[in-house]
């Protein structure tokens, strides 16, 4: 084996040691963001039952506004695209709304 050839498979074996560490981070990070979205759910169904307990709405627009103007700014922050994270949480307040809408029917509101 030459040199070269050596010095590749060390390479090879050092970057499938780097790839295998930074695939576990990332797989401890899903499963953080896993556990956070229960416990986020967790809330926005207290809420849900909180509102539908006292006839307010299930959406409520205003506050939506805030919060997406509040996470592009800490997107942006972040280094990350504040489009993907509006987007994001667009899709979690969707999911929410629609358990609000269903504990609300479900209380009869």
């Amino acid at each position: 084996m030459s040199m070269s050839e050596a010095e590749t498979q060390l390479g090879q074996s050092q970057a499938l040691d780097e790839l295998k560490a930074l695939r576990s981070s990332i797989d401890n990070i899903d499963a953080a963001l896993i556990h956070m979205l229960a416990e986020r759910f967790k809330c926005t169904q207290k809420v849900g039952v909180l509102k539908a307990t006292n006839d307010l709405p299930p959406a409520d627009p205003a506050r939506e506004k805030i919060q997406i103007e509040r996470l592009r700014q800490l997107a942006g922050d972040a280094n990350l695209d504040p489009d993907f994270a509006e987007k994001f949480l667009n899709f979690i307040v969707h999911e929410v709304i629609r358990h609000h809408e269903a504990i609300a029917a479900e209380a009869g509101n």
